[in-house]
């Protein structure tokens, strides 16, 4: 099956016990695939790393920034990287394994039809989280219902960061404005382009929390999202 050209974007900090398997597999579902990793000059060396496989294999590329600077900045600079080039399809994706490489090219047919492509763990009311305790499905879920009543979104899982953005939707989003970080980041990507009238749809897949590294996730992340989906429903008006 032929697709366009397409980018995967991965953020890292200290991921050097994931790195090295996850990007052989990437690129192992298409050829269409290539990998950007955004490292934030992780003090574990994964940008060595990365550096290493890329001598390798031409379809591996590396954005170094001069410290951890959040999740939210890192995507922006890999999707103002993908614009500067002919990338068709962008997407996001996380180094830890708690997205599948094997789903990647389910979202490459969907993006034929949708200017974003989500992936949800929580469509048609069906949970699919592995090695989560209950609070932070609790959390999670909560955040999803909050932010649909908020907001209108109509969205299983505006919360997810497995997502697949046609250029044409990148190209519609005043990137400069875009800087918040994790839930935050995510809901605010998807309402943005909802309000501009782009054509958002989900797909299924199983998240797996991360069994190497440890989470990034922060209380402070979390209060951010819950204020900015109240600024979203104010300018949404």
């Amino acid at each position: 099956m032929s697709f366009p050209k397409s980018l995967v974007i991965i953020p890292t900090y200290n991921e050097r016990e994931n790195i090295c398997e996850i990007l052989p597999l990437i690129l192992k579902q298409h050829a269409c695939l290539e990998v950007l990793v955004v490292d934030d000059n992780s003090p574990d060396g994964t940008a060595g790393l990365v550096q290493g496989l890329m001598e390798q294999e031409p379809r591996i590329h590396l954005l170094q920034r001069p410290g951890k600077q959040g999740l939210g900045t890192a995507y922006v600079a890999g999707f103002r990287w993908a614009l500067e080039r002919d990338y068709q399809r962008v997407f996001e994706m996380d180094a830890d394994f708690s997205h599948n490489p094997a789903d990647l090219v389910r979202f490459l047919d969907k993006a034929d039809e949708a200017d974003l492509v989500l992936g949800s763990r929580y469509l048609k009311g069906r949970i699919s989280v592995v090695n989560w305790d209950w609070k932070r499905l609790v959390l999670s879920y909560g955040a999803n219902l909050y932010t649909r009543f908020v907001t209108g979104l109509p969205i299983e899982d505006a919360t997810g960061g497995f997502k697949c953005f046609r250029r044409e939707a990148l190209q519609a989003l005043d990137l400069s404005g875009l800087g918040s970080d994790g839930y935050c980041f995510q809901i605010e990507m998807t309402f943005k382009l909802w309000k501009k009238g782009m054509r958002v749809a989900e797909i299924p897949i199983v998240f797996t929390d991360r069994t190497k590294g440890s989470s990034k996730m922060s209380g402070g992340i979390i209060s951010e999202a819950f204020f900015l989906v109240l600024r979203l429903r104010l300018r949404g008006r």
